[in-house]
């Protein structure tokens, strides 16, 4: 489906009028008091009602009850403003209430292009559920740079890695193809030439340029799915509560690495250097030093054991969604990935 995107909250309102909404539902997270996009959108003179009821790992349960909301207050539209999780219960609601209304995205940090992606995660049972429906990519998008101004500096790491790893694993995606990389090249180039004005200067323009990357990289991975890093990042974010750009962000250097002594194919290896250049090295190995690099000089630190580390290094390994392993360009053993999870884990 295509996407219409425009950039400054004040074009919200003129949006919803052109659409002729009567009654939005405005699904946020416990974020959304405190930015500065707030007055704003409750100064808008349509009718509306709020849904804020659900986690940072939002239960299938909390989205039902989004969905009763939007259909007792009779709502024509849904807006989602926040990250992941506000945009993972809107796409529940449009999904699972069988509405075809258009389905607003405002994402407030720079990470996972969740608001341009099929994908929604869920928890039932304790468990996380992967969803994903063409139907829930959200209709219109609107870009505020702005307020990326306030989020904590580790937020701003987290999810900007996300995006970084997102544009690479998308690059070397078994799904690739020339189309999917010119936005995983766009991904690549944004968020490495401004990352530093980004996380270190807090410059507007570094944010505009890297929300713009992280929606390309979103773009990518919509059609590409994910990889090992992400395949493997799960767990560890789940074991030692370790953010997912962060967790995802530690498990990259490693399985790029485990690649390349896998003797990739001539054609691999091209693609592996072409990523290389994106990032600003001449070959692989140097672009792996320097993601290491990068990690460390934002102090990205690998996690710690906090017990028994063999017991935990099994648990790591058995953990691996084995459907994002099929996206890799290389398959991996047990072996090899309980061999990256021993140098993840300090």
């Amino acid at each position: 489906m295509s996407q219409v995107f425009t950039k400054g909250i004040e074009q919200l309102e003129p949006l919803l009028k052109k659409l002729n909404v009567k009654k939005f539902l405005l699904v946020c997270d416990s974020s959304f008091p405190y930015l500065n996009i707030k007055d704003c959108i409750e100064s808008i003179t349509i009718d509306h009602v709020v849904f804020n009821q659900f986690s940072s790992n939002p239960l299938h349960d909390d989205a039902d009850k989004g969905i009763a909301l939007f259909i007792d207050e009779k709502c024509d539209c849904i807006i989602a403003v926040g990250g992941g999780s506000s945009l993972d219960v809107a796409k529940c609601i449009k999904l699972d209430s069988g509405s075809v209304v258009p389905l607003v995205a405002i994402p407030t940090t720079a990470g996972t292009g969740s608001e341009s992606t099929r994908h929604i995660v869920v928890y039932r049972d304790g468990k996380k559920e992967s969803l994903g429906n063409e139907s829930v990519i959200p209709n219109y998008v609107v870009f505020e740079p702005k307020v990326l101004k306030t989020l904590p500096v580790y937020q701003k790491k987290c999810t900007m890695l996300d995006a970084l790893c997102q544009g690479i694993e998308s690059y070397w995606s078994i799904n690739a193809n020339s189309e999917t990389r010119k936005l995983s090249r766009k991904a690549i180039e944004l968020i490495v030439a401004n990352m530093d004005k980004y996380i270190g200067e807090n410059d507007e323009k570094a944010a505009e340029k890297v929300m713009e990357g992280a929606n390309f990289s979103g773009q990518a991975i919509n059609l590409t799915q994910t990889t090992a890093a992400h395949a493997m990042s799960y767990k560890i974010t789940s074991l030692y509560k370790l953010p997912h750009g962060h967790a995802v962000a530690v498990c990259l250097p490693e399985v790029w690495e485990t690649m390349l002594k896998c003797n990739p194919s001539e054609e691999l290896m091209k693609i592996f250097t072409e990523i290389s250049l994106e990032l600003g090295y001449e070959s692989p190995s140097k672009a792996i030093s320097g993601f290491r690099s990068m990690m460390t000089r934002f102090g990205m630190n690998n996690p710690t054991s906090f017990g028994n580390r063999e017991d935990e290094i099994k648990e790591l390994t058995t953990s691996v969604n084995p459907v994002r392993l099929k996206n890799n360009p290389i398959q991996f053993s047990e072996e090899q990935i309980a061999g990256m999870y021993e140098r993840i884990v300090g």
